[in-house]
């Protein structure tokens, strides 16, 4: 069964992203392993979705077949209308290991710029839209830094503006701020949520933190594992702005809490 997109973000006829009985299966005869059973949900255009779920149920694996890096087993994904068959300009991701995914022998101002030596932007182009995503995250003073001179946080808003720098239309990320530390994760998190208003970016957010995944989602898809598959797709009803405080004192992300616990408590 498709589950249709909440009608929080957006009326558009045609979902942005969607998956139809998606399955993944790792190796084959008797040592076959089913890793995702019949998946099928779906994104509308300027969407907050959230992922949950514990280790091993697929998170990671859903993620990496959403952006093209992985080919699911059976099934279909489709973005924008056309099937995914690989990666795209039009989708980026923002890894959890921000240490791995930044070059070390370049400068922030060299990695941010990556993307747009990658997609063949001009390079009198560079500077100007390097230094406009580096305002945006913070990042202007430490333009000509290297990764290892930078806290994680820094590190992080470097890999995240690099994927802003492709002007992506999907924006997918795989717990991005489980490695650091409370303030500075509360802090990008604001910042990732009026950026994808502001650009009306779809984004896919893989997270093993429920409150997390509250605050941030227009939308929770709770998994369960072995095989990976959806228990509950819950609309997230808190308006918007949100705030670190008041909303995680609400009454209803209290509720959201609560359910969502249960739910992964249960399976």
């Amino acid at each position: 069964m498709t589950l249709q997109p909440s009608s929080a973000s957006g009326n558009d006829a045609q979902p942005a992203l969607s998956m139809e009985n998606i399955s993944m299966v790792f190796g084959e005869g008797d040592a076959a392993k089913t890793i995702i059973n019949e998946i099928s949900f779906s994104v509308s255009k300027g969407e907050f979705l959230c992922i949950v779920g514990a280790s091993g149920c697929g998170k990671t694996t859903l993620l990496r077949m959403l952006c093209g890096l992985t080919a699911p087993t059976s099934g279909e994904i489709a973005f924008t209308g056309e099937k995914v068959c690989g990666p795209s300009r039009d989708r980026a991701m923002v890894f959890q290991d921000y240490g791995r995914a930044l070059l070390p022998w370049r400068t922030v101002a060299q990695n941010i710029a990556l993307t747009l030596e990658t997609f063949g932007v001009p390079k009198r182009e560079h500077r100007q839209r390097v230094a406009a995503l580096a305002d945006t995250m913070g990042l202007s003073h430490a333009l000509e830094q290297y990764p290892h001179q930078l806290s994680g946080g820094m590190q992080q808003r470097v890999q995240i503006a690099r994927c802003l720098a492709q002007d992506p239309k999907l924006l997918l990320m795989d717990e991005p701020f489980g490695a650091l530390d409370a303030i500075t994760r509360q802090g990008l998190q604001d910042e990732v949520l009026r950026l994808a208003k502001k650009n009306s970016t779809t984004v896919v957010f893989i997270t093993h933190d429920l409150e997390e995944a509250i605050y941030l989602g227009d939308r929770v898809i709770v998994l369960a594992a072995n095989p990976g598959r959806i228990v509950e797709d819950i609309p997230i009803t808190i308006s918007h702005p949100r705030n670190q405080l008041t909303t995680r004192e609400d009454p209803q992300f209290l509720a959201h809490r609560h359910h969502v616990f249960g739910l992964l408590e249960g399976h």
